[in-house]
């Protein structure tokens, strides 16, 4: 089997690529020629290059395949507009898709969120509860969902969706900030901190995105892709903490007042291209419960995961360590 990896010089799609690679996949990633690629030039694989937006360079890239793992998404960037979301995430989704169908791949993984369900109000969520995307990037990450769905019903494309939650992991720069600040004993708890937080270790990712590639039950089929247990936001820190050996800081101020300059730093920032020091998608870790239920992909795909929250804690922690990111644990 050849396998196309988009997003391949990402967090997660360099992971996808050295499952594929230990599963015996011929490896071809579509990357753009100005990313750092030294990490994927170790590997066994073929580089396409190029822009989701050029239709003629993504034509190139599928020819040949049989598989497409769609994981590249413009995710989470402040600073750029609107229209930027939906040239890669839904433009270039299009764009891919119509390549797919055109060089009749057997299967196409198509990565989105499960982001695209907002603040579950009757936690844990499944795949049928309700799509309330709250941003540009959940919005346009639903937007590539539906033009997925309709090439599979429509063209006979056979799609599969996936909605990852939380992906962490050795290599994710994301947390890092959480870490060093619980380390340094600066971390905030706004609110409660009783919130529902669920992760999910970046292997686990990648293994379920492969079995719902490989499953034919999973054609047409949705599944939410997660760690096996969720915990609070405040039993997450403290895990952190321990691990980190020190102790946890439970200074915890009304989250309201941050919603606020989270408001005015994103109306200020964005008109001029400026990132934002915090802007409101960055609150909802203390105000939105994410917890979900991963039933369907466990039934359908014999998907299971292998490492616990507090392992993926402490291998994240080994890594951020290791690399000089945070200091040597206390003893």
């Amino acid at each position: 089997m050849k396998a196309l990896v988009t997003g391949a010089s990402g967090f997660t799609g360099g992971y996808m690529v050295k499952n594929l690679l230990a599963h015996d996949y011929a490896v071809r990633v579509f990357v753009r020629p100005q990313r750092d690629l030294a990490a994927l030039r170790d590997l066994p694989v073929e580089f396409a290059y190029g822009e989701l937006q050029n239709k003629s360079q993504v034509l190139r890239a599928v020819d040949g395949v049989d598989v497409v793992f769609h994981i590249a998404a413009l995710y989470r960037a402040a600073n750029v507009p609107d229209s930027a979301y939906w040239d890669v995430n839904v433009t270039g989704t299009e764009n891919l898709l119509e390549a797919a169908l055109a060089a009749g791949v057997n299967r196409f993984l198509h990565c989105s969120t499960c982001g695209v369900h907002g603040h579950i109000k009757n936690p844990p969520a499944d795949e049928n509860a309700p799509i309330e995307p709250e941003d540009i990037y959940q919005t346009t990450k639903y937007e590539g969902e539906k033009l997925a769905r309709r090439y599979h019903e429509k063209h006979g494309l056979p799609v599969t969706i996936v909605r990852p939650v939380g992906i962490y992991g050795p290599g994710d720069a994301r947390m890092l900030k959480l870490y060093k600040s619980i380390q340094k004993r600066r971390f905030i708890m706004f609110g409660n901190g009783q919130v529902l937080y669920h992760l999910t270790f970046v292997t686990d990712t990648v293994e379920g995105f492969r079995l719902a590639a490989e499953k034919e039950i999973a054609i047409g089929q949705t599944y939410i892709i997660a760690g096996e247990s969720y915990t609070t936001l405040m039993g997450f820190a403290t895990m952190v903490a321990e691990e980190l050996g020190v102790r946890p800081l439970y200074w915890m101020p009304p989250v309201r007042p941050l919603e606020i300059v989270a408001h005015l730093c994103e109306k200020v920032c964005i008109p001029f291209r400026l990132q934002p020091p915090i802007y409101p998608r960055r609150v909802h870790i203390f105000t939105h419960d994410r917890a979900f239920d991963i039933s369907k992909a466990k039934h359908e795909l014999g998907y299971t995961p292998q490492v616990s929250m507090r392992e993926g804690i402490k291998r994240t922690a080994d890594w951020y360590i290791e690399k000089g990111h945070l200091n040597m644990r206390k003893s």
